[in-house]
């Protein structure tokens, strides 16, 4: 899986069922690349609400890095 903040982006490599990652809010993910008999699990602080999300990369960015204020 890939996790990415919009200043730094790191790959994780998930072949273990003890390994986890956690992901902080504003932090874009991939996850990609599953073996047959993979299983994701995500748990959440918040139901999922399709309206909370960011669904395209540039957008996140913009989000992600706020032009400095003059």
């Amino acid at each position: 899986m890939i996790a990415d903040d919009g200043r730094h982006r790191q790959e994780f490599l998930l072949e273990q069922p003890t390994t986890g990652v956690y992901l902080p809010p504003m932090t874009w993910s991939v996850q990609y690349d599953y073996s047959p008999d993979a299983a994701l699990l995500v748990l959440a602080s918040h139901a999922y609400d399709a309206r909370d999300y960011v669904r395209d990369y540039e957008a996140f960015l913009k989000l992600a890095r706020p032009k400095a204020r003059a």
